[in-house]
């Protein structure tokens, strides 16, 4: 009896965990609205009862916040120790799209990256989080350039407001717009295209330095998955959710187009 196709069984696997972790969110009040202002900068109020609400668990901190290393880390790894019948160049064209579409929505693109394009053009605004509580709208420029603001840059601040003692300075955020789950998108599209790798070794024999890049991917697979699920249970709306899984199903399906357009 012929293996499942792996990708279908990841896409059927990650598919799951947003519906039904977002259900969860929805109906036992879990999620944190990441775009209100005035809340996300708050510890999500669950942090104590729920180990994966905070955002300083190590799973968050270590891998979630660093994956596109950990995916990069585990696919050269993949790639280098392949046997020579699986060790294509299409594979590296699919890696070089991918972190093209992973820089172009989290970093850079051609100025602003997409994420913050889409964020600002559904209302959002550039906001700093003073140590009082109080919500500051700054320029929407300052946001783009993650630039640090500082009491000094007194032009900035409403000349009512009481601003913090000594030396103190942050980095504004866009907030109140739709923020669109970056985490739900890289988690999908980086899962989605590791497996991809992954199950080019199921058919051929395994090197012994290429079995313990498959366990590495293995593990970093197995990682992915939690940190999808802890996502979808304690962060961002439900459409949130919805939109960033959307995304990143696409911008997988972008990754797949040099192998299905390769000369067979």
């Amino acid at each position: 009896m012929p293996l499942p196709d792996a990708r279908k069984v990841a896409f059927a696997v990650l598919t799951s965990i947003v519906f039904f972790g977002t259900i969860y969110s929805v109906s036992n009040d879990t999620y944190l609205d990441t775009s209100n202002a005035f809340i996300t900068a708050l510890p999500h109020h669950l942090h104590t009862t729920h180990y994966f609400a905070s955002k300083k668990n190590p799973l968050n901190v270590y891998f979630t916040k660093k994956l596109w290393a950990w995916i990069s880390v585990t696919f050269l790894a993949h790639y280098a120790t392949s046997p020579p019948a699986i060790r294509s160049k299409v594979r590296l064209v699919q890696y070089g799209i991918a972190t093209a579409i992973w820089l172009a929505f989290t970093s850079w693109f051609f100025g602003p990256p997409v994420f913050d394009r889409l964020t600002a053009s559904t209302g959002g605004e550039c906001v700093l989080h003073l140590p009082s509580g109080a919500v500051v709208s700054v320029p929407t420029q300052y946001c783009y350039t993650k630039s640090t603001i500082s009491v000094s840059d007194t032009a900035l601040f409403p000349a009512s407001l009481v601003l913090p003692d000594g030396d103190w300075s942050g980095v504004p955020r866009l907030r109140k717009g739709h923020d669109v789950s970056g985490h739900i998108f890289l988690l999908i599209l980086s899962t989605l295209f590791l497996v991809n790798q992954l199950r080019l070794s199921f058919n051929v024999a395994w090197p012994r330095s290429h079995r313990w890049a498959v366990v590495l991917g293995g593990a970093v697979t197995c990682a992915a998955l939690l940190a999808t699920y802890t996502t979808s249970v304690y962060f961002h709306t439900p459409f949130e959710k919805f939109t960033g899984y959307i995304l990143g199903v696409l911008a997988y399906a972008i990754t797949q187009l040099p192998e299905y357009l390769a000369p067979r």
